[in-house]
């Protein structure tokens, strides 16, 4: 079977198993056609949440990721290594791809890892390779990356640190992170972990997001190791 038979089968599998719809989605001058489930609320499991408190926010396009694609789609991949970290249903790893990067879509869910690869080939994007990912317990073999994205991951108070940590575990020695953050409960904690990690914050922009009664500040972290 060759890759475009197995994306194919993988969204005819994707479309059997949920409610799905599609969300187009201007970045830049184009638009994305995201392929994801109709309702994130329906896909709430109480065995994983017991275990583990793991909710499917990976359904959702949440403004964070918008303005991440719209910054990554401009620019100039050249065949770098790049890794998101939490890619949903895959609009800022299609977005890379896009772009010229060579992509490792990462999420703790398998189906966010499903969906991304399936929207990737649905708008014509290189394909990138998926990735199921426990931040907390990362493989010893995970290679080092020339850029590290995520957007919206300080959600949890523990996020901070622990993706702090999780950078400086996949940043290559010259790599840059970019972390887009709406203002969550972690970004104080985040920022002031990455110095004990190795890292730093070498410059944040404040990006105005606006669809709808949605109204946020988006702040783009960039991060790169200590000099």
């Amino acid at each position: 079977m060759t890759e475009v038979d197995e994306l194919a089968a993988l969204e005819e599998s994707l479309r059997r198993r949920f409610r799905v719809a599609t969300s187009d989605v201007r970045v830049g001058d184009r638009t994305i056609s995201i392929l994801h489930p109709e309702n994130a609320e329906e896909l709430i499991d109480e065995t994983d949440f017991e275990r583990d408190e793991r909710l499917p926010y990976w359904a959702d396009l949440w403004p964070s990721a918008r303005v991440l694609a719209g910054h990554v789609i401009g620019l100039r991949g050249s065949g770098r290594s790049l890794l998101e970290l939490g890619c949903g249903c895959g609009l800022v790893a299609t977005c890379a791809s896009m772009a010229g990067f060579d992509v490792v879509a990462s999420d703790y869910y398998e189906d966010a890892v499903r969906f991304a690869r399936v929207n990737a080939k649905r708008n014509g994007a290189p394909s990138l390779r998926g990735l199921v990912l426990d931040w907390r317990q990362l493989p010893p073999d995970l290679e080092r990356f020339d850029m590290v994205l995520a957007s919206d991951v300080l959600y949890e108070r523990p996020y901070g640190a622990l993706m702090s940590r999780v950078l400086a575990r996949a940043l290559d020695g010259s790599g840059v992170s970019i972390v887009a953050d709406p203002g969550r409960v972690a970004r104080d904690e985040f920022l002031h972990s990455l110095e004990a990690n190795g890292l730093a914050l070498t410059s944040r922009t404040e990006c105005p997001f606006a669809d709808g009664q949605i109204r946020q500040t988006i702040t783009l972290l960039e991060i790169a190791r200590l000099p």
